[in-house]
């Protein structure tokens, strides 16, 4: 692996634009088991849930062996099999309004690399800029890492563990249909999401991982549902994986300038941790 050549990919662009339209919104409310009314053209956008458009648009015979587009377009070609959100850093300036023309401009802004006690590690971060015709509206640091396959026989690292008193709590069952659900509204066709017999097999986990954006959107949802200050940013990180083979909680409590979140997982890890500013 030369870091040298992956490194040339910073300051690559990929520019996007969509149509705020509203099935998107409609369906991921459905998801996330909202009482909701009928989205309408006007209607400002929950944040994050912006993730919902720009979606990737390889053909099939572009698909690499994980369901990911195959490496070497816009993310530089990093020949480590597992990819994963490792978290990430907005700001809200303006809504996002349904029914919007609205612009994405990705720039890979760094590619760095070190060896860790799973062995070698590659993070890219990809800075998003998405502007309606008044100007941008949210600005996005997308952290990514890759990882070494598993050696035989090794052991997860042991996780730090979560605070089980919150001043808000939400149980949530990752089942599969859940999963697909999500996969399917964000048109990700990542393996380690629904096919068991390869995230167990090729990459070494005990079951399907819950998107990280998933749980980022959950905690969201979270403080939406108990807080009514409106989000200036939000940032998160993902700590250790969760999977579908048990029920999971998200927790928040408020404090003067938003709020604290996490996930918690049924054994106490700390799996990703949240920081609103309102």
């Amino acid at each position: 692996m030369d870091i040298a050549v992956l490194r040339e990919w910073i300051g690559r662009q990929e520019v996007l634009e969509d149509r705020l339209g509203l099935f998107p919104p409609a369906a991921l409310s459905a998801t996330l088991d909202r009482d909701d009314p009928e989205p309408r053209e006007g209607d400002a956008l929950p944040p994050l849930w912006h993730w919902l458009y720009f979606l990737p648009r390889a053909r099939q015979s572009g698909i690499g062996p994980d369901g990911h587009p195959k490496r070497g377009g816009f993310l530089p070609p990093v020949p480590l099999p597992r990819r994963m959100w490792a978290g990430g850093r907005l700001t809200f300036s303006a809504p996002l309004l349904l029914g919007e023309e609205v612009r994405r401009v990705s720039t890979i802004a760094d590619v760095s690399a070190k060896s860790g006690r799973s062995g070698n590690l590659v993070f890219v971060l990809v800075r998003h800029e998405i502007a309606n015709a008044a100007g941008v509206a949210i600005t996005e640091e997308h952290d990514i890492v890759y990882r070494d396959a598993p050696a035989p026989g090794e052991a997860p690292a042991v996780p730090k563990q979560a605070e089980a008193e919150s001043a808000w709590r939400r149980d949530v069952v990752p089942d599969d249909v859940l999963l697909f659900r999500y996969s399917a509204l964000t048109f990700n066709g990542h393996r380690i999401h629904y096919d068991r017999r390869y995230v167990t097999t090729e990459e070494g986990y005990p079951g399907l991982i819950v998107h990280g954006p998933l749980l980022a959107t959950l905690l969201l949802d979270l403080f939406a549902r108990n807080d009514s200050r409106v989000v200036k940013s939000f940032s998160f990180r993902a700590l250790s994986p969760v999977f579908d083979t048990t029920p999971f909680t998200v927790h928040g409590s408020a404090d003067a300038g938003g709020a604290k979140l996490w996930v918690r997982r049924d054994d106490g890890a700390l799996c990703m941790e949240a920081t609103v500013q309102a």
